[in-house]
C-alpha cells in the first residue's frame, strides 16, 4: 500500500504541486496630479477586493499592448502611454472556483492614463478609484505588488 502511494505521490501530485506559473501582463495605471501620482485600482468581480487591472496574454498583441487592452476592458482606461519593459511582476493565486487556486506571476506594466471613460466593457461589474500609491500599496494584498506601488 505505501509503494501505491509514493508511485500516485511522484506521478500525480507533485507534477501538479511543480506547475510553472501561468503568465498574466497587468497595467499599473497611473496619472500625475499637483499633489503626485494618483494609482487607478479597481475592485476584482468575485470577491470585490481591490487590484490592477490584469489578464491573460492576447494573440496578436505583445505584454504592453495586452495590459493595455485589460486596462479598457475592466477600467476604461482609452489612452494611454504604457513602457514597454515591464517595471515588475508579482505572484497570485487566481481563483478558479470551490476552492481551487492556480499560480499566476503577472508581469506589470507602467502605464501613464491620457483619456479614461465612464462606459467600458466592464463597467458595471466593478468598482475603480484612484490613490496615491501608499494608500493603493495598503489596499492590494501582494506583497510583491505592493513593494511595486511603494516604489512610484
Amino acid at each position: 500500500m505505501m509503494h501505491a502511494f509514493r508511485l500516485a505521490w511522484a506521478e500525480m501530485v507533485l507534477p501538479i504541486l511543480k506547475r510553472p506559473k501561468r503568465l498574466q501582463v497587468a497595467a499599473l495605471c497611473y496619472r500625475d496630479t499637483p499633489d503626485g501620482k494618483r494609482v487607478l485600482l479597481i475592485t476584482s468581480r468575485d470577491t470585490g477586493r481591490w487590484i490592477v487591472p490584469k489578464g491573460w496574454p492576447i494573440n496578436g498583441l505583445d505584454g504592453p499592448g495586452a495590459a493595455l487592452q485589460e486596462a479598457w476592458e475592466e477600467a476604461g482606461v482609452r489612452e494611454a502611454d504604457i513602457e514597454s519593459a515591464p517595471v515588475g511582476i508579482f505572484d497570485y493565486a487566481k481563483g478558479l472556483g470551490e476552492g481551487l487556486t492556480m499560480p499566476v506571476q503577472a508581469q506589470v506594466y507602467l502605464t501613464r492614463v491620457k483619456d479614461l471613460r465612464e462606459d467600458y466593457p466592464e463597467a458595471e461589474q466593478r468598482k475603480r478609484a484612484w490613490f496615491s500609491p501608499q494608500e493603493a500599496a495598503e489596499l492590494v494584498d501582494e506583497p510583491d505588488l505592493q513593494a511595486i506601488l511603494r516604489a512610484l
